[in-house]
């Protein structure tokens, strides 16, 4: 029971809105500049792994959305409180609109085993639940095909064989509620999961 309290606390530290927000599909690559793709990964607590992406790839250097919001459960129209409470089956997410010719998907992926713990299933830092595993939500099989890749690398090189991310096809998207959409830009000394920082390992061969 002890596990579950650091968990409780982050629950009351983040807000709930009482506002309905409505909750849009995975926005369509033709609305952005030609041969654009999405990616879509799970990484723990969203609010760090939006921010962190928005860090390395954004102002010009190959990221053109990105959104936060629910994905991998069977719940429809699913809230933020829902999720946080474990009852949807879907995982906290970002689906990220990126330009391969600036950058690939398969640097997305490095940086996405280098920004959290892929080693702790369903827990990052003190937020624990279903809702807060890794997970890459692959949407093709060129990208099945590298997510398998990066991850055996990383496995390997970095995580001596220990990661539990979920390689699984990307399903419905649902966008989470308007705040949190670049909440910590928004709200700078907002809650950051202390597993979200970029760490140092050598490049993968």
């Amino acid at each position: 029971m002890a596990s579950l309290f650091p968990n409780l606390f982050t629950r009351l530290a983040r807000p709930f809105t009482s506002t309905s927000s409505l909750h849009f599909a995975s926005p369509a690559t033709s609305d952005f500049p030609a041969g654009a793709q999405t990616a879509t990964i799970a990484a723990g607590c969203f609010w760090g792994v939006e921010h962190i992406y928005r860090k390395h790839f954004g102002n010009g250097k190959g990221l053109l959305d990105a959104r936060v919001g629910y994905t991998g459960g069977d719940t429809e129209h699913p809230s933020y409180r829902a999720v946080c409470n474990g009852v949807t089956g879907h995982a906290e997410a970002l689906q990220v609109i990126f330009d391969p010719a600036t950058v690939s998907y398969a640097q997305l992926l490095e940086l996405f085993y280098r920004m959290h713990d892929p080693t702790t299933a369903n827990r990052q830092g003190p937020d624990v639940g279903t809702q807060y595993r890794s997970a890459i939500y692959w949407h093709n099989e060129e990208q099945e095909r590298i997510a398998r890749e990066i991850t055996r690398k990383a496995n390997e090189q970095w995580y001596n064989g220990k990661i539990t991310t979920e390689l699984v096809p990307a399903g419905k998207w649902w966008d989470a509620e308007e705040y949190h959409q670049l909440y910590l830009d928004k709200n700078p000394s907002g809650y950051e999961c202390p597993s979200h920082f970029v760490r140092s390992f050598k490049p993968l061969e």
